[in-house]
């Protein structure tokens, strides 16, 4: 197995024991996205791994529990990473060409610790994200040049993050993270 795939794994267990400690009661709750409930959380999720499968030719079906819609999103997922074929497809993106495991660590896999964030915060769950991840997003998040990033929070058009949070220098690199990309540490 791959880097990417082993990456993709250990998010995907994560956010997954998230989705699964899931109250019924809760999937209504806000979520730091300011139009988001958790289900929206789980849905925008399952959602973005059904675009990742989209260039290989393969697609989801949906179900309506937010549980098995991830579990299956993840199957799709982790077997395309594990066809060299299909891993290594390229792809047209946003960013330019690039394979699709590739695509789908910078997208789904990177998203499966933001959103489990998101998640754990919507439902009163753990918060700590994994200090590896954080330090990568956080290279990832400083590297986007100023003027992309203004419009990623561009209400209405990419709205990718809200406005950043102002979190003190000095603040765990996850709380300056979590600022950065417009959530309230």
């Amino acid at each position: 197995m791959g880097e990417i795939a082993e990456r993709y794994r250990r998010r995907a267990e994560a956010f997954e024991r998230k989705v699964a400690a899931v109250r019924a009661d809760q999937w209504g709750n806000q979520s730091p996205c300011a139009k988001w409930t958790a289900r929206d959380v789980v849905e925008h999720v399952v959602t973005m791994h059904g675009v990742m499968l989209t260039p290989v030719a393969r697609k989801l079906e949906p179900s309506d529990d937010p549980l098995t819609a991830f579990q299956e999103a993840r199957a799709a997922i982790e077997d395309v990473l594990d066809d060299p074929v299909a891993a290594l497809t390229e792809t047209d993106t946003p960013a330019g060409p690039m394979t699709t495991e590739r695509h789908i660590d910078e997208v789904v896999s990177d998203d499966l610790v933001l959103h489990g964030w998101d998640l754990a915060r919507a439902t009163g769950q753990d918060e700590l994200m994994d200090p590896l991840d954080v330090e990568r997003l956080w290279a990832t998040a400083v590297a986007v040049p100023p003027e992309l990033m203004a419009k990623y929070r561009t209400p209405g058009a990419v709205e990718v993050y809200g406005p950043e949070v102002p979190v003190p220098a000095d603040a765990p690199l996850q709380d300056r993270l979590l600022g950065l990309l417009g959530r309230e540490p």
